[in-house]
């Protein structure tokens, strides 16, 4: 397996927002997506690109570790998620709702992922990473697809 850098599209977009799934094989050091994980968490932590989630994403990254009830997980997953530098949260508005549900409309989206596109196009974000192609069916903002991103061999 080897990992391809997320380079170019970090170049070419300074302004993103991750989906839950990054956030996850960050803390759990998943084998497949950590790398290009970390090489993006770097590049934010240094201020180089601008990274947004939804709350949505803190909801999401907990539910697993409460139900297999591994607080350390939790712990981390907060300690990464409230004290990253240029992380931004974006909350759940009237706005943002209205869109999730039009695009829930028109492209036959599940809720969380019509709320987290909603949440990128609500802020100005130019680019999503995710590891969920559906992202891509709005057309409406470039995706970064970590499976993209891994050769496996």
């Amino acid at each position: 397996m080897v990992s391809r850098s997320p380079g170019r599209f970090l170049q070419t977009h300074r302004r993103i927002y991750l989906d839950t799934s990054i956030f996850i094989y960050f803390v759990e050091r998943h084998p497949l997506y950590f790398d290009v994980c970390d090489e993006i968490f770097q590049k934010v932590e240094e201020g180089r690109i601008e990274a947004m989630t939804s709350t949505l994403t803190l909801m999401e990254v907990l539910v697993q570790p409460y139900r297999v009830k591994k607080e350390e997980i939790v712990l981390k997953f907060y300690a990464l998620m409230t004290t990253y530098p240029n992380l931004k949260w974006i909350e759940l508005t009237l706005g943002i709702s209205d869109l999730a549900a039009k695009l829930r409309a028109e492209h036959s989206l599940k809720t969380p992922d019509a709320i987290q596109i909603a949440s990128a196009l609500s802020v100005g974000a130019t680019g999503i990473v995710t590891n969920d192609k559906v992202f891509r069916k709005t057309n409406q903002i470039p995706c970064l697809v970590l499976d993209e991103m891994v050769v496996k061999a």
